[in-house]
């Protein structure tokens, strides 16, 4: 059988870092999604105030496996 993924996208910011943003976007992801696989960076940017930058921001693509019903927890 053919495996069968879903990607959304999703935007998230952080004052520290990318890789802040990034793990950020996927522990919100987590709270929500099961079967994460993999996130994909589509676009970096920053947001500058006075000359500095102040926050780091992603636009990602986060992949996660569908689950069928052979594979769905029993309640």
């Amino acid at each position: 059988m053919a495996k069968v993924v879903k990607v959304i996208e999703l935007l998230a910011e952080s004052s520290k870092s990318w890789e802040d943003a990034a793990q950020s976007a996927v522990n919100e992801a987590s709270k929500t999604l099961r079967n994460i696989r993999s996130i994909y960076i589509k676009e970096f940017t920053a947001a500058v105030d006075n000359g500095k930058v102040s926050s780091y921001r992603i636009n990602a693509k986060v992949t996660f496996d569908l689950e069928s019903e052979r594979t769905k927890p029993r309640r």
